[in-house]
């Protein structure tokens, strides 16, 4: 993520000028942006004219600035895209002025927002910009009979193929040729700077040595790992084991896999633990929390007057950071915060256990 041009506006807003990179930064976009927010850019709108023609033919698109007060988003991960609706305030042709419209933001484009900061949207955009010099990864993990093959995102990991062959002992070695070539050909097309080749047993070297042999380029960017599974299973010990941060010095999803864990260890033993937004509170209170972990999408639905909580999470947050807490927000794409979700959306490791 690019941040150029800051400005302090009255009233306490501020409007930054940002360019989103690729598709992580379009993610966290969608976390930073909020309705009553003010976003402009370039776009192109259908434009009505009041001439028969123009009428059957739906109207012509043409290229324009406008400026919106932001009402919806909404993360197109597939498509590349993020998609922000609203009125528009703003716009190079006044006769538009008061129309619904939707920015499509994509990578490259520049974007203008104008809004109130919180630190956690602050603190978004500096790990977007820190995470641009971040080499991409990818983990295959295999065993007998199969293989897998996952992308890491900031915003999680996402499968990016799976390959089944023969098992069991009378494998017949041609089957396991396949398998390792049709390996070798998804990790020769990724484009990647750093593969971490993972799983049990000694299926991996085989593998390793495949690779060597057919696409040594390709062997160049492996590190291999062992792990006891494979497919998400495998992809969850290769974070928690850190072998990412060996080639990425530090990684949102290994943070996530490594505090996840040890939430779950605190209260499975009755712990310095807290989860859901009472006991959280009552925990930020006291000025008992050491680290706090939200969800991002809860973190999003309960500021406005639409949150289902009764505790203002805005003021939470601000309590346990005054009082000496970390934050740390969760994606719910990836697994750690999906486990998240399953303890109400919000947790907290606890200097001292709060009764």
């Amino acid at each position: 993520m690019q941040v150029r041009d800051r400005e302090r506006l009255d009233g306490g807003r501020e409007r930054l000028t940002v360019v989103p990179e690729n598709v992580d930064d379009l993610w966290h976009l969608q976390y930073v942006l909020e309705p009553g927010d003010r976003v402009a850019g370039d776009t192109t709108r259908r434009i009505q004219r009041n001439d028969d023609k123009m009428r059957d033919t739906g109207g012509e698109r043409e290229p324009m600035w406008v400026a919106l007060a932001v009402e919806d988003i909404e993360f197109h991960r597939f498509a590349n895209r993020l998609r922000v609706g609203g009125e528009i305030v703003a716009c190079s042709r006044e006769d538009q002025l008061g129309f619904q419209h939707t920015l499509n933001v994509e990578e490259r484009d520049e974007l203008s927002i104008e809004k109130y900061w919180k630190p956690d949207q602050e603190r978004r955009l500096e790990e977007a910009e820190e995470a641009t010099e971040n080499p991409d990864v990818a983990i295959a993990t295999v065993e007998e009979g199969r293989a897998h093959v996952h992308s890491v995102a900031q915003y999680g990991t996402e499968e990016r193929a799976t390959i089944t062959g023969s098992t069991g002992k009378n494998e017949d070695a041609q089957d396991r040729t396949a398998l390792f070539s049709e390996l070798t050909d998804i990790l020769r097309r990724l484009d990647v700077d750093a593969i971490i080749l993972a799983g049990p047993g000694f299926t991996k070297q085989d593998a390793y040595k495949y690779v060597e042999n057919e696409a040594p380029e390709v062997a160049e960017q492996i590190t291999m790992v062992d792990t006891a599974s494979v497919g998400d299973r495998g992809v969850h010990e290769v974070l928690k084991r850190g072998a990412v941060a060996d080639v990425q010095q530090e990684t949102r999803i290994e943070t996530e896999a490594e505090a996840i864990d040890e939430l779950t260890r605190r209260i499975a033993e009755g712990a310095k633990a807290a989860y859901g937004p009472d006991e959280v509170e009552k925990a930020a209170e006291f000025g008992a929390i050491e680290r706090l972990l939200v969800l991002d999408d809860r973190l999003r639905k309960e500021r406005g007057p639409d949150g289902e909580w009764a505790v203002d999470i805005d003021d939470l947050v601000r309590t346990a950071e005054q009082k000496g807490g970390e934050v740390t927000v969760f994606s719910s794409e990836f697994p750690p915060g999906q486990q998240l979700s399953n303890l109400g959306g919000i947790a907290a490791l606890l200097r001292y256990r709060v009764q």
